[in-house]
């Protein structure tokens, strides 16, 4: 009896350590590299070395370890790393979880919308303000903490064969994310599921023939290599990557600590639609140096493409009610926030 004591009482010693302790590790990664994808740059550039400055004026010791372009977790992997405890803070992109974080996918439900990332960024935020539920369902069903929102630049379209209509795209192979699939309907495009790094290999084989994609990413993976056809077509900047941390982990820290990674996250969040645009300009740029062919799609062929989804986010509403979400409240407040950032979008959406 006197063993089994010693054993709980150092046990709970040990326990109190950990939690306690001024020293800390963090495993963080996302299933996407760090460089060709902003929000993973953005993560190890600002993130880590803030978090690890402030911790340390506060007396505090951290290291990260560090996992990116899915040494740890990939792009469909990653919520459920952190939720599970495989990884303690992960970045990835909500589109990757279209049936856990359905919803969460909000602004690929409103295409057309702003064009300007931090424009973007403001209206997600203050969707996410508007209707807590966002954040608590990170919580409630999937046991981390929101530390912080990234995104997308604006999107376009890179293939490898030209085109001049959209009437040309008909049955024309295009991959994305999923929740930006349907945008493809008015074209006539077949629509194909795939993700980042298979992007380059699909291109060149023919799995696909083009891919919905933003400038940072499209030039960062190369993809111009096999697809240099570029169409500027401005569906919308999408702020749709979270950062998260395991509850429990989070829990067990001391409160000082909490507040530095609550802190830093919303500064790496904040500082999200500068760094997207920058790379947005710097995209565009880079293409054109390496021989892309970037032309701009006609305002009639845009406005016409924008028409054909107007019914696009009352479907996404109603499919978000069916499943016990508040749907409407989360895309009318979106658009609400959208409107009060002064964009205009080119069609109305009306979500009843």
């Amino acid at each position: 009896m006197k063993i089994k004591t010693a054993l709980a009482t150092a046990s709970a010693i040990a326990f109190a350590g950990t939690a306690f302790a001024d020293s800390f590790t963090f495993r963080i990664g996302s299933g996407h590299p760090n460089g060709p994808a902003v929000y993973v740059a953005d993560v190890a550039d600002f993130f880590v070395p803030e978090v690890k400055k402030r911790a340390e004026a506060a007396g505090h010791t951290v290291e990260f370890v560090e996992g990116y372009g899915g040494a740890i977790a990939g792009v469909a992997e990653t919520l459920e790393s952190v939720q599970n405890g495989i990884l303690d803070i992960g970045a990835y992109c909500i589109c990757f979880e279209p049936a856990k974080l359905f919803l969460h996918n909000f602004p690929y439900y409103t295409p057309f919308g702003p064009q300007d990332s931090e424009q973007a960024m403001d209206a997600v935020r203050a969707t996410y303000d508007a209707v807590p539920w966002l954040t608590e369902q990170f919580e409630s069903e999937y046991d981390q903490v929101l530390l912080g929102l990234h995104g997308w630049d604006n999107y376009h379209l890179g293939t490898t064969d030209p085109w001049d209509t959209v009437e040309d795209l008909q049955g024309v192979k295009i991959g994305g994310a999923g929740p930006n699939l349907p945008w493809l309907e008015f074209a006539g495009a077949v629509p194909v599921q795939s993700t980042l790094p298979d992007g380059y290999l699909s291109l060149q084989t023919g799995v696909y023939n083009g891919w919905l994609m933003f400038p940072s990413a499209y030039l960062g993976f190369k993809f111009h290599e096999p697809a240099p056809h570029y169409t500027l077509i401005g569906f919308g900047a999408m702020g749709v990557n979270a950062l998260t941390m395991n509850q429990r982990r989070f829990e067990s820290l001391p409160e000082d600590m909490q507040q530095i990674l609550m802190d830093v996250g919303r500064e790496y969040e904040a500082q999200a639609g500068a760094s997207l645009n920058a790379r947005q300009a710097s995209g565009l740029a880079g293409l054109t140096e390496v021989g892309a062919q970037i032309k701009e799609l006609s305002e009639e062929a845009r406005a016409g493409w924008a028409a054909s989804l107007t019914e696009f986010p009352q479907q996404q509403a109603t499919e978000s009610n069916g499943r016990g979400m508040p749907g409407t409240e989360v895309i009318t407040s979106y658009l609400q926030a959208v409107a009060d950032t002064g964009y205009e979008m080119p069609v109305d959406y009306v979500v009843e």
